[in-house]
């Protein structure tokens, strides 16, 4: 199984984080998917998630202005958040849940004021 992630970086608070998460290995429409990430000095959350029937859910610190989305057709898995804060700088990856958690190689996104 690999998750290859693409996006991330410096982003500007108040813009946009893009990233997107290309599976192979496994069958992906069958596995639930989520988004990670591990904020300066907390533990590691899952806050976006998506399962195999396409329903979201979201932590409430990104509820709102996050959508993670997928296609079944690519394999892959997305993740929109908008207006960035400075406090959402960490490490982010994707997740994704079958019977065993696989985890992508992590991204670092610093959003800067």
């Amino acid at each position: 199984v690999q998750l290859v992630l693409s996006g991330g970086g410096s982003v500007q608070a108040g813009g946009t984080l893009k990233l997107s998460c290309v599976a192979s290995g496994y069958e992906f429409k069958t596995c639930g998917m989520a988004w990670s990430r591990q904020l300066l000095g907390k533990e590691r959350e899952l806050f976006a998630t998506i399962g195999a029937d396409g329903v979201t859910g979201y932590g409430d610190d990104v509820k709102g202005r996050s959508t993670i989305s997928r296609d079944n057709a690519k394999n892959t898995l997305y993740l929109q958040m908008n207006n960035l804060r400075t406090e959402d700088s960490g490490e982010y990856n994707c997740v994704a849940v079958c019977v065993t958690l696989y985890w992508g190689q992590g991204t670092q996104v610093t959003v800067s004021s």
